[in-house]
């Protein structure tokens, strides 16, 4: 079954004087989705999402809403609902009177308003305390108020503006798992900006990568991931080691990137399709990077077949981090570039295996480098 469009951003440009905070953006957004709006400082999500919202205006092109233009609409017409990153929770005002504030406004009588308020609350896991005033609430109950004043209009899009950076990192991981299981319950579609790459990734169904104002990205949260479509992409989801080389070798079944700072080839078993000779940058994440003893021993055999020599680099370990479920390693291999190793400790033995200024050998399969063209 096709999804529905619920919102499309068509050709979407916002100028503040002589500065393009977002540059010809064309977006589609599916009814029921958790959409994150992803990238650092200044590179114009919160924008986009402000024009959605109706507090800023686009300098050129249309929002569609349902197949409606409401580029020009008020805000308080629009079928969308906002949790900014302060909460905006009104201090004087019980939890109860905080969610129920815009169905007052709107004149919903008494006690439909209470009946809907006791169900949003119900919703975001706060039963019983209408009562109390927001200075009785942790950051986390805070956040839930803000949520349920939201939800309470039954709005058709629910915009969240950095909603966890005010909270404690452990607060955080929670209410991601929260957040993700009130929009499954709900079932609304829920756009949230961020630039915590772990926040989009735990929650989204889909990300738009942003730089600059422009669009770079559209995928899912995996695919984001293993097949960023350029440097920026890899370099700004998760952690990479990054090396720029040469296209040898690029048929259907298999390319070789030659790099001027790894010793030996870089093996791929599928092709790149892109020029022979052409400058490329191969993308290869910590985790993907196995470390082996050296010592007096041999090289370690290249895995997938590959040629003998490929994907296979001698170092040694220059630092070392415990991490508790993991252990990071970074590796001086030849001319003095750092590359970095991650090792899952499934053992409680598992970070004694290696240690600082060890001769080791970093290898990886076939299949484990991202080759970017741009």
């Amino acid at each position: 079954m096709t999804a529905k469009t619920i919102i499309r951003f068509e050709n979407i440009t916002k100028r503040f004087g002589k500065v393009i905070a977002v540059d010809d953006v064309s977006l589609s957004i599916n009814e029921g989705e958790f959409f994150a709006l992803l990238g650092p400082s200044g590179c114009g999500k919160t924008t986009l999402l402000r024009m959605l919202a109706g507090f800023e205006t686009p300098t050129e092109g249309r929002i569609l809403i349902d197949g409606q233009d409401i580029s020009r609409i008020p805000p308080n017409k629009r079928p969308v609902n906002m949790v900014f990153q302060s909460y905006a929770v009104f201090p004087h005002m019980s939890v109860a009177d905080n969610v129920g504030y815009g169905l007052l406004v709107d004149g919903v009588a008494r006690p439909e308003r209470d009946r809907r308020v006791e169900e949003a609350l119900a919703l975001v896991k706060l039963d019983g305390y209408g009562a109390r005033k927001p200075d009785q609430l942790s950051g986390g109950q805070r956040q839930r108020v803000a949520l349920a004043r939201a939800l309470v209009k039954r709005p058709r899009v629910l915009l969240l503006d950095e909603p966890l950076s005010a909270l404690d990192a452990k607060l955080r991981e929670a209410m991601r798992s929260e957040l993700a299981q009130l929009q499954d319950k709900v079932g609304i579609t829920f756009i949230i900006v961020t630039h915590d790459q772990d926040e989009a990734l735990a929650m989204a169904s889909r990300c738009a990568v942003m730089n600059r104002g422009l669009l770079q990205q559209v995928a899912t949260p995996s695919d984001l991931y293993e097949f960023p479509n350029s440097r920026f992409v890899a370099d700004f989801i998760g952690q990479v080691n990054m090396f720029e080389g040469r296209l040898a070798v690029d048929e259907p079944d298999r390319a070789v990137v030659q790099t001027t700072e790894l010793p030996a080839p870089v093996y791929l078993d599928h092709g790149v399709s892109g020029a022979r000779d052409a400058t490329v940058w191969v993308a290869l994440r910590p985790e993907k990077i196995e470390l082996h003893k050296r010592g007096e021993g041999r090289a370690p055999p290249t895995m997938d077949d590959a040629p003998a020599d490929h994907n296979v680099v001698p170092g040694m370990i220059k630092h070392l981090t415990y991490l508790g479920s993991e252990s990071v390693y970074d590796v001086e291999i030849a001319g003095g570039r750092m590359v970095r190793a991650l090792r899952t400790n499934l053992t409680r033995w598992d970070q004694e295996d290696f240690t600082w200024d060890e001769p080791v050998w970093l290898s990886w399969h076939a299949c484990s480098p991202a080759v970017l063209l741009s």
